[in-house]
């Protein structure tokens, strides 16, 4: 097991109506001028955005508002929202959705107190020295952002989508109220289970060795969510399954499974192209992609993706043939992804990948040729380039 830093200083406030303490919280955590930060017109059509207000008003704390954040949340909106900040003398900012609000949020209290032009800190010329902080009203199990360190934003010059990771942007509070998901569409509520997923499992996917506290905990969370969104499928008001992901959520993408361990990340780094360049699902686009670099990278560390196939998709061990259980396993992950009506590839995504689309997606994801990704191999622009193939 490698050595580790493990913070996680997000206050989580869990249970049925949670949203009615924002106020309290934000004058807990110092607010007294607030931006509110949405998405578009569901958190308005249920009354949660009220009822925020509402306790906004009760706690005697100012607010302004701003709308807007969308999937693969957009940098010019994170530009108003900076301006809207500095006019309005916001030294808080609540974000009440999913994770593009928390990704947009994040990124305008990054933005808010920083001279230059935040898009900086995305693309890792400049590191962030200070933030206005950020509590969630959270709508959405998936991305984890409610309690990690990062943020992902998407710049329409280039349709470039570029992530950043700061303690900084560690939400001071998370109110989760697992009822505020209870009228997500079924493809939201199953692309969110796939996310959560695979911040578990990019974290797991990793050469390390004797880290068997932190592949217990990964391999349990990973059962549960493969559980509970069978459950969702028949009943979405199932109040216990919902509870299961949303609290899942948080744990796949706060540090905890990658405690002692570097993880692999290619899969979000190729899906991040695909989702600036075509605005799909993030959960949908990462099931998409991931069978294709399975098959692409396993060789390289067959014990580990064997370890995979047992202990979450109860595939017998082979012991005459190590390399059949992998693909056994990478088989029965995708089985599992068609049976909550996810895709397996790009195409399924409704996306007829072109070979010049291909080329540039990994032109894009190689950062033009300036880096490689991933840990279990490292991918060049040529493997990014050959994975987009296979996964077409």
């Amino acid at each position: 097991m490698n050595g580790f830093q493990y913070y996680t200083p997000t206050k989580v406030v869990f249970g049925k109506d949670t949203e009615h303490q924002a106020g309290a919280l934000v004058r807990e955590f110092g607010g007294t001028k607030v931006l509110v930060h949405y998405g578009k017109g569901s958190v308005k059509r249920s009354g949660l955005l009220d009822r925020v207000f509402q306790s906004l008003d009760e706690a005697g704390i100012p607010w302004v508002e701003l709308g807007g954040a969308v999937p693969n949340p957009h940098l010019s909106l994170v530009h108003e929202g900076i301006e809207l900040c500095k006019k309005e003398g916001v030294n808080f900012i609540l974000a009440v959705g999913g994770g593009s609000a928390i990704d947009s949020a994040k990124a305008i209290g990054y933005g808010v107190k920083y001279d230059g032009e935040v898009w900086d800190f995305y693309e890792k010329i400049a590191v962030a020295k200070d933030s206005v902080p950020v509590g969630v009203v959270l709508t959405l199990a998936a991305t984890g952002s409610e309690m990690s360190n990062s943020s992902v934003i998407t710049n329409e010059e280039g349709w470039l989508k570029r992530g950043y990771s700061s303690d900084l942007g560690r939400p001071k509070f998370a109110i989760m109220n697992p009822e505020l998901t209870y009228t997500l569409p079924e493809y939201q509520t199953m692309s969110g289970c796939v996310d959560i997923m695979m911040h578990t499992m990019e974290r797991y996917f990793s050469h390390e060795m004797n880290t068997e506290l932190t592949d217990s905990l990964a391999e349990g969370l990973l059962k549960t969510v493969m559980h509970q969104a069978k459950i969702l499928l028949k009943n979405p008001q199932d109040y216990d399954a919902r509870s299961e992901i949303f609290w899942a959520g948080s744990l796949s993408h706060n540090g905890l499974t990658g405690c002692g361990r570097v993880g692999d990340w290619a899969c979000h780094q190729l899906e991040h192209e695909l989702g600036g360049m075509f605005n799909v699902t993030h959960g949908a686009g990462l099931a998409a992609v991931w069978g294709s670099w399975a098959r692409y990278v396993y060789m390289n560390d067959i014990p580990r993706f064997a370890k995979f196939a047992v202990n979450v998709m109860d595939v017998p061990y082979n012991y005459a043939d190590p390399e059949k259980t992998v693909l056994e396993g990478i088989e029965a992950l995708e089985d599992f992804f068609r049976s909550i009506h996810m895709p397996t590839s790009v195409r399924e995504l409704g996306v007829e990948l072109t070979e010049a689309q291909i080329l540039e997606l990994a032109y894009k994801c190689s950062h033009m040729d300036k880096r490689t990704i991933g840990g279990i191999q490292k991918l060049t622009r040529s493997d990014m380039a050959e994975i987009y193939r296979m996964a077409k």
